[in-house]
């Protein structure tokens, strides 16, 4: 009897700089930024404005940014994909080869098809590390499994999963992670929920990403058994001027602190690692501006990471694999 081919399973995250420096950051930028899913701008407008105003300047700030949080073994974003890359793949044994990828930098989409592939898989399972859909971040990831499969001769078979903003695991494990802190913290004023933002215009013109926020958020808050005023939904990393889904991050924090909330507890469940909009814009500098205020304390609550519930969680998305 012929062996049975594995089944590669590719963890697609967003991407991280080769290192915390400025040059580092300008190439990691240039290609981010240049997705015309994530700005949605005519080229001719946009680009001077990129090349002109942005990657001369943005480049040296974000890597002291990025300075902060790197780590003594690389990129916490790359660090923790590789733990759970190591993860999911002994939860899923010698039939399946667990690859990672990322949208922007290396390895790229192209490069990880390409050696699958080549290890004889015919069958793939593309997981966008985006809980939430937005064609921002999963239709983008979409866009690079396609123009790497248009380069194949030999097309492998694909199942791609589109969200997992709701899934019992996940819900579970986020509310998990909730617990064990406030086993350790205890339980501040109130919690915070906080997401990556898009521009209102993309929610306009239909992304679903904001109604799969507040639906993870809800259930989360559910599971949690919170009050209405136990909690609040807000959305962070806004860029330009324009207006982004609402409300911000930030100014919420403002506002609770000047309101006599003296400490707050932030989770991120849109992030599947911990990176640099989570250990440096949450857990540092919105730190800062809430103690500022006048907060006593933020304690940010880690990404799932590498837990085991989360590559729990993981293994049960991408199983069973596509049949022959």
């Amino acid at each position: 009897m012929a062996e049975t081919p594995p089944v590669g399973v590719v963890l697609a995250h967003l991407g991280t700089p080769e290192a915390p420096t400025p040059a580092a950051v300008r190439r990691y930028l240039a290609e981010f930024l240049a997705d015309r899913r994530v700005v949605e701008m005519a080229r001719w407008l946009w680009f001077p404005v990129l090349y002109g105003i942005i990657l001369p300047i943005r480049p040296k700030r974000s890597a002291t940014a990025y300075a902060r949080i790197w780590r003594g073994d690389g990129s916490p974003l790359m660090v923790t994909a590789k733990q759970q890359q190591a993860a999911l793949q002994q939860r899923l044994g010698a039939r399946f080869r667990v690859a990672i990828c990322m949208r922007y930098g290396h390895p790229s989409m192209e490069e990880t098809v390409v050696d699958l592939q080549q290890q004889g898989c015919r069958q793939l399972v593309i997981l966008p590390m985006y809980p939430q859909y937005s064609a921002t971040t999963t239709a983008s990831v979409h866009d690079a499994l396609a123009a790497a499969m248009a380069k194949l001769r030999d097309l492998p078979a694909y199942r791609f999963i589109r969200d997992y903003h709701d899934h019992p695991a996940y819900i579970a494990a986020l509310a998990a992670s909730v617990g064990r802190h406030w086993q350790q913290h205890g339980r501040a004023d109130t919690l915070l929920i906080s997401f990556h933002g898009i521009p209102q215009r993309y929610a306009d013109a239909g992304d679903p990403y904001p109604e799969e926020c507040r639906r993870t958020a809800d259930l989360l808050a559910a599971e949690l058994q919170l009050g209405n005023h136990d909690w609040q939904l807000t959305f962070q990393s806004r860029m330009g001027r324009e207006p982004w889904l609402t409300p911000y991050t930030d100014h919420t924090l403002e506002q609770l602190a000047a309101g006599g909330c003296a400490t707050v507890d932030v989770i991120c469940p849109g992030f599947s690692c911990d990176c640099l909009e989570t250990l440096d814009e949450i857990a540092h500098e919105n730190a800062e501006r809430f103690t500022a205020a006048g907060g006593k304390a933020l304690r940010y609550i880690p990404a799932l990471n590498a837990d085991d519930d989360h590559i729990a969680l993981l293994q049960q998305l991408v199983t069973p694999p596509l049949k022959h």
